[in-house]
C-alpha cells in the first residue's frame, strides 16, 4: 500500500488527481477500522494531517467555514455557541480520544448513514465545499451530498475542503439512540433546527435510511401549521413526530429493528422540537 503525505492543499489535490483511487485519511477513525478488519484495502492512503489549513475554521459574515480536518473537540470548545446542533452531535462521537482525532470531513467522506454529524448538518442547511485540481471548487448542499450507503456526490478526483454552516438563528438540538450511553454507533438519530427568521424548521434523520435525510413532509407541515407567536400545540407536535417517522426507511439489523427505529424517530422528533421550542419561547419572553 502506497502512503502519500502532502504538506499543502495544492499537493493534496495533485496527489488525488494523479491517484483517484487513493483514500484520504485525517483522523483515521473510520478508515483504519476498515483496514484493520480487512473490509477495505486501498492501493494508496492520502494522509491529509500535514495540510494545516484543513484543521482551522473561519467566519464569513453569518457563515462559519469549518475545515474538513477540524477535530470534534475543537467544534465543541470553539463553535458550540454558534453551531449548537453540530456541537451536540460532536459530543456523542466515540470517546475523548476519538473526538480529538475524528473530523466532520471524515464523517462526510465515509458517508455512513449512522454518522453523527449528518443530521445537524442537514437540519442547519449546511453546504459541503469540495475541490479538484481540474475543475476547482464545487459547493454541494448537504441534502444533495448523500447518494447511498457510504456513497457521496464526491467525484474520484475531489477532496472535501470544508463545510459551511450558518450561525444558528434559533435553538438546535440533536438526539441519538444507542445500545449504551457512550462509544456506540447510533441505532438512529435525529436533529432539529429552528429558523425563526424564515418561519421554518429544519430536520435531519440518521441511521434510519440508506442515507442521512431530511423529513421534508414534516418540515412543510410545520411551515404551514406552526404558530410562532403562541404555544406549541400538542396535535401539531404529535403529527410532526408521525411525519418524521414516516420519512425514515429503516432496516432490521444487529443494532435494532425497523419498527423500533421508526418509533424512536417519532419520539426524538417530538422531544427535540419541544426542547427547541421551549428555548425559543424563553428568549422571546426575556
Amino acid at each position: 500500500m502506497e502512503f502519500l503525505r502532502p504538506t499543502t492543499w495544492a499537493e493534496a489535490l495533485a496527489a488525488k488527481a494523479d491517484q483517484p483511487e487513493a483514500v484520504p485519511i485525517q483522523g483515521g477513525t473510520d478508515v483504519m477500522v476498515e483496514i484493520n478488519f480487512d473490509v477495505h484495502r486501498p492501493p494508496a492512503l492520502l494522509d491529509l494531517n500535514q495540510v494545516g489549513e484543513l484543521a482551522t475554521w473561519s467566519r464569513e459574515g453569518d457563515t462559519y467555514r469549518v475545515g474538513a480536518g477540524l477535530p470534534y473537540v475543537k467544534i465543541i470548545e470553539e463553535l458550540g455557541g454558534v453551531l449548537p446542533g453540530l456541537a451536540q452531535a460532536s459530543r456523542t462521537v466515540g470517546s475523548p480520544q476519538i473526538r480529538n482525532r475524528g473530523t466532520v470531513g471524515g464523517n462526510l467522506g465515509a458517508a455512513s448513514p449512522a454518522g453523527d454529524s449528518h443530521p445537524p448538518l442537514l437540519a442547519a442547511g449546511a453546504v459541503v465545499e469540495v475541490e479538484s485540481r481540474a475543475r476547482g471548487v464545487r459547493m454541494i448542499p448537504a441534502h444533495e451530498f448523500y447518494l447511498g450507503v457510504k456513497r457521496s456526490a464526491l467525484e474520484p478526483d475531489e477532496l472535501i475542503r470544508a463545510v459551511r454552516v450558518e450561525a444558528a438563528g434559533g435553538p438546535q438540538y440533536f438526539s441519538k439512540v444507542g445500545t449504551r450511553n457512550a462509544m456506540v454507533i447510533a441505532v438512529c438519530s435525529f436533529s432539529v433546527a429552528l429558523h425563526p427568521g424564515e418561519r421554518r424548521v429544519g430536520t435531519g434523520i440518521g441511521s434510519a435510511a440508506p442515507t442521512p435525510r431530511r423529513a421534508l413532509e414534516a418540515e412543510e407541515f410545520l411551515a404551514n401549521e406552526l404558530d410562532w407567536d403562541t404555544r406549541l400545540d400538542t396535535a401539531v407536535l404529535r403529527r410532526f413526530g408521525e411525519l418524521c417517522s414516516r420519512a425514515a426507511s429503516p432496516i432490521d439489523d444487529v443494532r435494532g429493528t425497523a419498527d423500533y427505529r421508526r418509533h424512536a424517530i417519532a419520539v426524538m422528533a417530538r422531544r427535540t422540537l419541544t426542547w427547541a421550542w421551549n428555548d425559543y419561547r424563553k428568549v422571546r419572553a426575556a
